[in-house]
């Protein structure tokens, strides 16, 4: 199955697919422009069932849900469609009896531009009926036949962006998706008034400090907010998955550990443009390539992580320190440090953190070095041989 222009394939079709033949109820979540829709068409149409589609942003729409218990019933041998579902939240209310009403899996596809977490209203346990997946951005594994990583770290793997003719068009794209968000989309998904000049500046500043250790009261200082207020904007940028909170790993009581989470713009494109950063030539003379590619190599492989494995970063107040810490249970299977040089020098603080964590697996990962392993048993290799392995860690 193949998807948008230039025929690129999404990773995620076939387990959406498979989630589809297994739950009654799917929900695709995950930024706006992420191509979302297309891909529920999609995936729905190749299941050879009748389709509605139902865009929540559309009043016409809205209307065929006033009653939303006839309109589920009458449509029960129908794959329903149902686009930015947490702007009405009593859905997830109606969506259980029409569930166990007439059970049979791939009748719902829910598609969402927020956190369900976030959403005044999603109380509805439909635990058993529903499983959440999340589309992002493409990976670089994605487009690769189509881009060198040098340019999908620089624009970002929003498709509009990354299948712009050229770097002018991709920065324009991004400048208005920027501005809409802020404007409009944001206030809408959340049912939220949102100070669109604190969001601005915020959301800039986070990207400024991207990596940067987080500080709700310096934040609050600087925007002459409250340190909840900022809080709750942050919320909301995560919750529309446009930031990642990179939290700390605890696993020592008797060291001093970093307790505060990291925050990075998660959208390499996205960061370049709130950052002022026109092209990757300048990208590369810019002080923040260093925090530019350590996310982009976070966001890289969290996107391919299996749900059993999550990552964290590790820092003591002593200097120890591991930029991604990838964790199983209580068990650390991977430290990776990430360095934009491709003859990298290794700090005390790192290997440190190996005897801490204890690890089954080490790396460093550069764009562009040759894959060799240390005396240490550290392996320095690219991000995309390490994504390349990731799947035997």
């Amino acid at each position: 199955m193949f998807y948008l222009c230039g025929m690129l394939q999404r990773t995620l079709d076939a387990h959406i697919t498979k989630l589809l033949k297994q739950f009654p109820a799917v929900a695709i979540l995950g930024p706006r422009q992420v191509g979302k829709t297309t891909l529920a068409k999609q995936l729905a149409s190749a299941s050879k069932k009748e389709t509605l589609y139902i865009d929540l942003e559309k009043q016409k729409d809205r209307v065929l849900l006033t009653d939303m218990d006839t309109f589920f019933e009458e449509n029960k041998n129908k794959c329903i469609i149902i686009d930015e579902v947490q702007t009405m939240p009593q859905v997830f209310t109606a969506l259980r009896p029409a569930i166990d009403e007439h059970r049979k899996n791939g009748r719902f596809i829910l598609l969402g531009s927020a956190s369900p977490i976030l959403v005044k209203g999603v109380s509805e346990s439909l635990a058993g009926r529903i499983s959440y997946t999340q589309l992002t951005p493409f990976m670089f594994e994605e487009v690769s036949s189509k881009v060198k990583m040098e340019k999908h770290w620089f624009r970002g793997g929003f498709p509009n962006s990354i299948l712009a003719k050229n770097d002018i068009q991709s920065a324009q794209w991004i400048h208005d998706f920027i501005e809409t968000y802020i404007q409009r989309d944001m206030s809408f998904i959340f049912n939220a008034e949102i100070n669109t000049r604190i969001l601005r500046y915020l959301w800039a500043m986070i990207a400024n400090n991207q990596g940067g250790l987080w500080n709700a009261e310096d934040y609050a200082r600087a925007l002459g907010i409250s340190a909840p207020t900022v809080l709750r904007y942050l919320d909301f940028l995560e919750g529309a998955y446009l930031v990642r909170r990179l939290q700390p790993f605890f696993i020592n009581v008797n060291k001093r550990l970093v307790k505060s989470p990291k925050v990075y713009i998660r959208d390499s494109g996205l960061l370049h443009q709130l950052c002022d950063i026109p092209n990757y030539s300048s990208l590369k003379k810019n002080t923040l390539i260093g925090a530019s590619w350590e996310g982009y190599v976070i966001e890289e492989i969290c996107k391919k992580l299996p749900q059993d494995i999550q990552p964290y970063f590790y820092r003591t107040q002593a200097g120890t320190e591991c930029d991604l810490v990838l964790v199983k249970g209580i068990k650390v299977i991977a430290c990776i440090e990430i360095k934009h040089s491709d003859s990298p020098t290794l700090s005390k603080g790192f290997f440190e953190s190996l005897r801490d964590l204890q690890p089954k697996k080490s790396f460093v990962v550069t764009p562009n070095s040759h894959t060799f392993t240390l005396e240490t048993g550290t392996i320095i290799t690219t991000l995309n041989n390490f994504l390349e392995i990731s799947s035997s860690l």
